[in-house]
């Protein structure tokens, strides 16, 4: 393993120890100007959100997500400028309901800075409980 893709696998879990305890500013820096989060599925908060997307609504999760969202990683694999991770996560939200659910993250780094971060998750958790049962129109 090169030393690149331990520095990335230590910027991924710095990454959700700052999703863990809200650490905004952090999460923004992780990415490179040109970077984007791409939320896989066809849900309402699916798309590809640019890296001032994310430093505007990243602290929105504790508008739905009062104490948090608590992130865990189950297993990370490391090559080259790809960490890949398997992940839960588990909060209550401002419904009442607890939203958990379960990831496969794919982070990609170019010179220590994130590029592209795809989120696949169960859509239908996230429709169910962050979307309150409401799904895109455009839906076929």
């Amino acid at each position: 393993m090169n030393n690149s893709s331990e520095s990335n696998k230590k910027i991924v879990t710095q990454f959700f120890d700052a999703l863990n305890r809200g650490d905004v500013a952090f999460i923004v820096d992780a990415y490179a100007a040109d970077g984007c989060v791409q939320t896989m599925g066809n849900t309402l908060i699916s798309g590809i959100f640019s890296r001032e997307q994310v430093a505007a609504s990243a602290g929105g999760i504790f508008d739905v997500f009062p104490d948090g969202l608590t992130f865990t990683i189950l297993s990370m694999v490391g090559e080259g400028d790809k960490v890949a991770v398997e992940a839960t996560s588990e909060g209550e939200h401002v419904s009442g309901q607890t939203y958990s659910n379960e990831y496969h993250f794919l982070f990609e780094f170019h010179s220590g800075k994130l590029t592209r971060l795809k989120e696949y998750m169960d859509t239908e958790r996230v429709t169910d409980v962050l979307c309150g049962g409401q799904r895109p129109l455009n839906v076929t």
